[in-house]
């Protein structure tokens, strides 16, 4: 795993396969961690030693936020929950995947996608993993100056973007990715329902957008979100 500085308070946790992020933060109370995704099923012992590295505690993980349903995402957000106390949550559309009583929705795959997402599912399953708080758009949770809660649907239907308009971060799961270029993320169940969502996200002009595989961006973030949305539309 790759530790990344993406802000002095924000960090990148970079896995073969997908990303999580850390944003810390100093209260009254003392340091609040907040953890975007949670990675595979595997990689607990990995976020420990980041935060560790960072002179963080894992101790003050208050919670954990995930964008979506998918094994490399919820990933080993349960162990760490239990392990520290913290809360997860997700969208009420996608809460009952990540607890284990649904099934995981299958995307609509254009024929490029389908060797991509063979590979995918090598990262392992995600065990049933609670939820408890159940999120919904407009909600705002409390950290990084109130952090809007945006609905994304299209990649999953209970897709969700974490929006901190105070410091101009967007965290897109992966409704955006960035795999060489900025691009509409992949493995959709409804494309359309994604480019609209991506329209919506990019209209948020944000300075940083963290995406939940490829690399963020930092300059020209807004414009070249635009951009990338307007390139997907026309290869729709």
């Amino acid at each position: 795993m790759d530790l990344v500085e993406i802000l002095p308070q924000l960090h990148m946790l970079r896995f073969p396969i997908g990303q999580a992020y850390l944003w810390r933060e100093v209260t009254p109370d003392g340091t609040e961690l907040t953890l975007i995704d949670a990675g595979n099923r595997d990689a607990a012992a990995d976020i420990e030693e980041a935060v560790r590295s960072l002179g963080a505690d894992p101790r003050d993980l208050r919670r954990i936020v995930l964008t979506h349903c998918h094994r490399d995402h919820v990933g080993c957000a349960g162990e760490l929950a239990d392990r520290y106390g913290a809360e997860v949550l997700a969208h009420r559309l996608d809460a009952p995947v990540v607890r284990g009583v649904a099934p995981t929705p299958q995307p609509v795959l254009m024929d490029w996608e389908l060797p991509l997402y063979e590979h995918g599912l090598t990262v392992p399953e995600a065990p049933a993993t609670r939820v408890d708080r159940e999120l919904e758009e407009g909600d705002v949770l409390d950290f990084g100056g109130g952090a809007r809660i945006v609905h994304a649907p299209g990649h999953t239907d209970g897709s969700l973007a974490v929006h901190l308009p105070h410091h101009g971060v967007l965290f897109t799961g992966d409704c955006v990715a960035a795999v060489g270029e900025v691009m509409l993320g992949v493995f959709n169940v409804d494309r359309d329902q994604a480019l609209a969502t991506m329209r919506r996200l990019a209209s948020l002009a944000p300075s940083v957008a963290c995406f939940g595989h490829g690399d963020p961006l930092t300059e020209d973030t807004a414009t070249r979100l635009i951009a990338a949305a307007d390139t997907a539309s026309a290869g729709q």
